[in-house]
């Protein structure tokens, strides 16, 4: 299986990119190794993997790094220039690939090991949908880190975090896809995504009371495909190294 990894960078000056000394946020170094690298090497140590392509940085960024020239030189992972926003470089990324199953992660996820990836692959593979996102729970986050702040998703079984990990089974998948990047668009327009996953749907979430069961399916209507979740149970997959405060409990970890 093939994997797409995002590593562009948002608009404006990444300060975790500035606090470490670095051109762009995946390359800051984590216990002495650059973030990407760390990606980089899980992957192609997960059974099943091989290669990809890595969405960003910039031409400018993959021109000045060392480390970014070795990892392609090795020639199972290939670059393409990053879009606006991780959901238009997933697409391209799928255009360019053309390819399924695809596995998609980031390039600041510099916690995730092969023994994730192989988990939350295996389980995907069991599932009929066709785009798959891995969640873990809440209890499990804030039992190893306790006070770390997460973003949560919040449904009637308990909380759960985002793992940066997803799986698209076929081309229908991209509408998936597509799906998110309008609700990207739509942010600070909550009214338009209420619009499209229905204003009752929305109050049951922000209340507590949505099932998860009954939120992936409203979000496969949306997006006109099948889309489901894997819990994983790692909790260091919940770990993306987006900040200098990450940056630190990242360290902690592997120190």
């Amino acid at each position: 299986m093939k994997a797409i990894v995002l590593a562009g960078e948002r608009p404006g000056r990444n300060p975790l990119a500035v606090a470490t000394g670095v051109p762009a946020g995946v390359l800051a170094p984590v216990a002495g190794r650059p973030s990407i690298l760390r990606v980089i090497e899980t992957l192609r140590a997960a059974h099943g993997m091989d290669g990809g392509l890595i969405a960003g940085p910039n031409p400018e960024v993959c021109r000045g790094s060392a480390t970014l020239g070795a990892i392609f030189e090795t020639g199972d992972f290939s670059w393409i220039e990053p879009d606006r926003a991780p959901a238009e470089s997933t697409l391209r990324a799928l255009d360019e690939l053309d390819e399924f199953p695809v596995l998609v992660t980031t390039g600041d996820h510099a916690l995730l090991t092969p023994e994730t990836v192989e988990q939350f692959v295996a389980a995907a593979a069991s599932s009929d949908a066709e785009a798959l996102v891995g969640l873990v729970s809440r209890e499990r986050v804030m039992r190893r880190f306790p006070g770390t702040r997460r973003t949560l998703l919040r449904f009637r079984e308990g909380g759960y975090c985002g793992t940066n990990l997803f799986l698209l089974r076929s081309p229908n998948a991209r509408r998936a896809i597509r799906f998110w990047r309008g609700v990207q668009r739509d942010r600070k327009r909550p009214w338009r995504i209420a619009g499209k996953l229905g204003a009752g749907t929305l109050l049951r979430y922000l209340s507590g009371r949505l099932a998860m069961e009954d939120a992936f399916a409203v979000l496969s209507r949306a997006a006109g495909c099948r889309v489901s979740w894997v819990e994983v149970d790692d909790e260091l997959a919940a770990v993306d190294v987006d900040s200098v405060q990450d940056l630190a409990l990242a360290e902690q970890v592997l120190t």
